[in-house]
């Protein structure tokens, strides 16, 4: 079993890693104002960014799926890794040195799996590239390169290596580095021989498939023998670290361009993305053999943000099965809120040849926007029938008025109908245009207006227009348009995100000056973390201790919510602090006073003197409190 990581390091770690900086790894983040920053969620699939970072806190929050938490907990939820692999990898990438409790550090044995295996695949990427760049056996790969345009320094780039002929090169590597052979299977890189494991590949040039982490989690293998009885490309099979259907090949490298210039170009092959790269086109990026579909779509909305100004690609070759696979990538058209278009080379060329046979131009050239998606699908379909007669030019108009139906934008949408009409012949324009918005508002009927994405405005607003939608288990029920529950919000946000400004007043609120039960639940929470003075010394540790204190993952899941939402006022100062704490405590003394008020009702003149001398006393108390509370403000609490 795996010893404890000290608590210390794991501080340490969450000190070290900014959460920006690991988030940004994944998904594109923007300013969203007050020092945050905001993306399109990765846990859920999202039109508008209802995910924050706070780099400040180290949090992050989804308003619309309600997932949260810290640098770790988001490592973990991204790359589905246990708390001590996230804990691990951070680690690694802040160079700090874990200490593990319970027995000590055993290297072979306390990593978790996923670490095991991409640590493998690490160290066999640098062991292939150092083959080709110095085996003898190597100089086919080197010359495969070569002949393509490629020299050493672009094989360094990518990472491009070569698998020796051999039986078990690698696996003897492997073993040497402490590696057993139950991982070594379970990875990938070798399986199962007569005598025991054997390398999976042979004799082949090696691209890394590297995730969008930048970690290697698989390989593309090239033949490059014709006594090779394998197929032409050979990937890594499924593993616990490699899903065809989720890596992008080139991603690592072009995640940030993607991100900053809002446009991707998706490419055939890896020789494909080297030439795109190498011709200044930092976007292209590949699938890793299978067809583009909606895995690799959820990858690039994240990043393109999906704002109507981005733009997605495809360069595919000219034969039918690059027309072939242009059409399929249309089936998933829909899913993008950005723009989609084709690109094929004139003399059906992929960018690899196109760049031997015309160079970098001509390469930056095809992939410059033209042809958008939907019009080379409706191309296709219009050319396999016989528009020079009534029932051709009809039976084209069943099959590409539904795709015409189906495009996004209804702007669009009609002046797309107008063109069909112009391609089919139909001289009756109105009637053409008319098919289409008939299908289209079937379509809607059939689908119920589908995902229309959280309400505009914020989590402010969320909540007040939708609160059947806040509802879920994750959060709690609550409408905003009740002023004592957007008070109580208001100040336990201060509490944690400004604890400076509301101590030591705050931390003497007992939990039932919070009416609503989540909010209590987080005063608690605070309350068994020490209280909000311990957020002015330390504010990072204070708010991991508050979410540890939360009894479950509702209650955390609001306090990570508070601690990253925006404070409703530009300017966050001691005066306007003073004036939360205020409100709150004059509707606590209120609502005091009327309790008051009915056992006096109740008592009437029967009561005990004693007793209603009590209650008098303390009416008479609350009532001087909570004039003083209206006439001097935060100085008389």
């Amino acid at each position: 079993m795996a010893g404890r990581i000290n608590d210390e390091d794991v501080k340490a770690v969450r000190d070290a890693v900014p959460i920006d900086a690991v988030v940004s790894e994944y998904l594109q983040l923007r300013n969203a104002g007050g020092g945050n920053l905001k993306g399109l969620c990765p846990f859920h699939d999202e039109k508008s960014p209802s995910f924050q970072v706070s780099p400040s806190k180290g949090l992050f929050h989804c308003f619309g799926c309600q997932e949260g938490g810290d640098t770790i907990t988001f490592v973990m939820k991204i790359d589905h890794l246990t708390f001590s692999e996230a804990v691990e990898r951070l680690a690694g990438q802040a160079g700090i040195t874990l200490r593990y409790e319970e027995g000590g550090y055993n290297p072979s044995h306390q990593r978790g799996e996923r670490i095991r295996l991409v640590e493998a695949h690490k160290l066999a990427a640098e062991w292939y590239a150092e083959q080709l760049a110095t085996s003898p056996e190597a100089d086919t790969g080197r010359v495969f390169l070569a002949d393509r345009g490629f020299d050493q320094a672009a094989a360094q780039h990518f990472g491009v290596g070569y698998s020796p002929q051999g039986w078990d090169h690698l696996t003897r590597f492997l073993r040497g580095k402490g590696f057993t052979d139950k991982e070594l299977l379970l990875s990938g890189l070798a399986q199962e021989g007569r005598r025991g494991p054997i390398d999976r590949f042979r004799g082949r040039l090696m691209w890394p498939i590297r995730d969008i982490g930048g970690e290697v989690v698989g390989f593309g293998a090239r033949k490059l023998y014709e006594a090779d009885n394998g197929p032409k490309y050979l990937n890594t099979p499924e593993t616990p670290i490699y899903r065809k259907s989720q890596v992008l090949y080139g991603i690592d490298l072009a995640k940030k361009d993607i991100a900053k210039a809002s446009r991707a170009v998706v490419v055939e092959g890896y020789t494909d993305v080297m030439a795109c790269h190498l011709a200044g086109v930092t976007t292209a990026i590949a699938t890793c053999g299978t067809a583009f579909g909606t895995d690799h779509i959820k990858i690039l909305r994240r990043l393109l943000m999906d704002n109507g100004s981005a733009r997605v690609i495809f360069t595919f070759d000219g034969d039918a099965a690059g027309q072939k696979a242009a059409l399929r990538a249309f089936e998933d058209d829909q899913k993008f809120a950005a723009e989609t278009y084709i690109a094929i080379a004139p003399d059906g060329m992929d960018p690899c040849d196109l760049r031997l046979a015309k160079g970098d131009e001509a390469v930056a050239d095809l992939t410059r926007p033209r042809t958008p998606l939907f019009e080379f699908a409706l191309r296709q379909i219009v050319s396999r029938y016989d528009l020079d007669t009534p029932a051709g030019r009809a039976a084209a108009l069943d099959e590409a008025a539904p795709v015409v139906a189906r495009i996004k934008n209804s702007g669009a949408q009609h002046e797309v109908a107008v063109q069909l009409a112009g391609m089919l012949g139909i001289l009756d324009t109105q009637f053409v245009v008319k098919r289409v918005a008939q299908l289209a508002r079937w379509a809607r009927e059939r689908g119920g207006g589908g995902d229309r994405g959280p309400a505009p405005g914020g989590p402010r607003q969320q909540y007040a227009a939708a609160p059947a939608q806040a509802a879920a288990p994750r959060g709690p029920s609550l409408t905003l348009r009740n002023p004592v529950y957007a008070t109580e919000r208001e100040l336990l946000k201060l509490a944690l995100q400004r604890p400076e400004l509301v101590s030591p007043a705050f931390d003497a609120y007992g939990v039932d000056e919070f009416t609503a039960p989540p909010y209590a639940a987080v005063r608690q929470a605070i309350m068994d973390a020490g209280g909000a003075e311990h957020g002015v010394e330390d504010p990072q540790e204070y708010l991991v201790r508050v979410r540890e204190a939360a009894p479950d993952d509702t209650v955390r899941a609001m306090v990570t919510e508070l601690a990253v939402e925006a404070i409703m006022r530009r300017a966050v100062d001691e005066v306007y602090a003073g004036e939360v704490l205020v409100r709150v405590r004059r509707r606590a003394v209120e609502r005091r006073i009327r309790d008051i008020h009915a056992t006096f009702t109740r008592l009437g003149n029967g009561g005990d003197p004693a007793h209603l001398a009590t209650v008098q006393n303390e009416l008479w108390v609350l009532e001087k409190y909570d004039r003083a509370l209206r006439d001097q403000g935060a100085a008389a609490l």
